[in-house]
């Protein structure tokens, strides 16, 4: 293991044996993102922290449970992540993720095949999924807070948990969500950027 392998190891809090099966996810974005662009090209430098470590924070955020559903989960952050970490920590949580782009959401099905995660993923968009009884909701960067409390609306049960990380503008998106919603809101500071968070959200409604 490298040494910054090494120090991301021991970032991320995880088993050998997750590590491991991150580690095959990493190396199978890398393969599959020339094609498809799953994440940018100048993040893809900062892999480990920028996207998977970024992810493991929002499944440290909540008690996995029940169905986790994840939306836009483009090149796996955070749904396939936090679908690796429940393989040892969460076993009885059912995972769905939602990618409309087919083409990404090949790469999430082979990425599940290789790393051993149970997860459903669906190839539709997310207005048109009946809906999905989410008992824990993310998204990351898909949308703004509002549109965001549009699908919590839709498929996050009444006792459910939201998590949406947010960069450093989250103050301002909770604010005019406010204008529409009723929410209770726990803003959490990233691990990874100082000026962000994870937004943990519960008790959706119409204003």
């Amino acid at each position: 293991m490298t040494g910054d392998k090494a120090a991301v190891f021991a970032e991320l809090d995880v088993s050998r044996e997750t590590f491991d099966r991150l580690s095959t996810f990493a190396d199978l974005l890398e393969r599959w993102n020339p094609k498809i662009n799953l994440v940018s090209r100048n993040s893809l430098k900062d892999l480990w922290r920028r996207h998977i470590l970024d992810s493991v924070q929002v499944f440290r955020c909540v008690e996995a449970r029940g169905h986790w559903v994840d939306l836009g989960s483009g090149g796996g952050f955070p749904g396939m992540i936090c679908a690796i970490l429940a393989i040892d920590e969460a076993p009885d949580v059912r995972f769905t993720l939602v990618e409309s782009d087919q083409r990404k959401s090949a790469f999430l099905r082979s990425a599940a095949r290789e790393c051993g995660a149970s997860c459903t993923v669906l190839s539709r968009r997310i207005e048109a999924v009946e809906p999905l009884g989410a008992d824990i909701l993310s998204a990351r960067a898909l949308a703004d807070l509002s549109d965001l409390l549009a699908y919590c609306e839709r498929h996050l049960r009444d006792t459910g948990t939201a998590l949406f990380p947010k960069g450093a503008s989250w103050k301002k998106e909770v604010e005019d969500a406010r204008n529409q919603w009723n929410f209770q809101v726990d803003p959490i500071t990233s691990l990874t950027e100082p000026q962000a968070v994870i937004l943990k959200i519960k008790g959706v409604s119409r204003g």
